[in-house]
């Protein structure tokens, strides 16, 4: 039988509504199930060829119902001892003062004006005294963020003091914030 003809024949043979939309709806069942075929088909050898995979770790676990009372308790105290780690990284004032004696104390010459500067070498000197607590202000990065155009390459320490100061106070409201929040989604809405 010749091509032209059945494509003539077809053309030529009036639609019938009711039997179009049921060809068009089985056609339409026939490529979902194609498709879901072929798509099974290539997750499953996918699966098999890449072992990483498998050892990515679960990173969202849902929030306990009301009536697990149990799982309840673990989160809020799990939660309890994560604010009381965080609270005890935040630098009180005793260890602020002491930050602040030391960076006077290391403070490079001559002054701007009356504005102390230290240069990146009693930067990291100070960073070493100061305790593991300042550890995370006294970095390359936030060195350069602080340095503009001195001519001997050092940054105010009034302005690394502020910095500090400025972190602390988010940090601190940050956990005074999740300490109201009580679904935990970090706010209080």
């Amino acid at each position: 039988m010749d091509w032209k003809e059945v494509l003539r024949r077809r053309l030529a043979a009036p639609d019938t509504g009711p039997q179009k939309k049921k060809n068009e709806q089985e056609l339409k069942e026939e490529e979902m199930d194609l498709f879901t075929k072929y798509y099974s088909e290539w997750k499953g050898g996918r699966k098999n060829t890449n072992e990483f995979y498998k050892t990515i770790p679960r990173f969202y676990y849902r929030l306990p119902a009301e009536d697990e009372v149990l799982l309840q308790k673990l989160r809020e105290e799990s939660r309890a001892v994560f604010l009381q780690r965080k609270s005890r990284e935040l630098l009180d004032n005793e260890e602020l003062q002491n930050l602040w004696f030391l960076l006077d104390k290391h403070q490079t010459p001559p002054m701007i004006g009356e504005e102390a500067m230290i240069n990146y070498e009693n930067f990291l000197k100070v960073g070493e005294k100061a305790g593991p607590k300042c550890k995370q202000f006294f970095t390359a990065k936030v060195f350069a963020k602080l340095l503009h155009t001195d001519s001997y390459g050092r940054i105010s320490i009034m302005q690394f003091f502020n910095y500090v100061m400025r972190k602390v106070m988010i940090l601190s409201w940050n956990l005074l914030e999740l300490r109201f929040s009580t679904v935990n989604l970090g706010s209080l809405l």
